[in-house]
């Protein structure tokens, strides 16, 4: 009788190790998507922070721009003879 109390406490060691090894590989598994996504996420940001600081860059050359041509309606306007030939 002990002999067959041995064999089923072997045999549940044997299962408890074996899902505790399942819950690791899982856990590893879980891990590593995370840092996958953490990973993309801090690439994302920095695409992105480089992409909207050349288009605020553009933005501000086009309102310097647009600036430029409002003084020069606002100059050709008020003195249409220095634009007549």
């Amino acid at each position: 009788m002990a002999r067959a109390g041995g064999i089923t406490n072997a045999v549940n060691v044997g299962i408890a190790v074996q899902a505790d090894w399942e819950n690791r590989e899982f856990i590893s598994h879980i891990s590593l998507n995370v840092r996958r996504l953490f990973e993309f996420l801090l690439q994302f940001e920095a695409t992105t922070k480089s992409k909207l600081a050349s288009l605020n860059e553009k933005l501000d050359t086009l309102e310097r721009r647009l600036e430029l041509l409002e003084v020069q309606v606002g100059t050709a306007s008020a003195n249409p003879s220095l634009f007549s030939t």
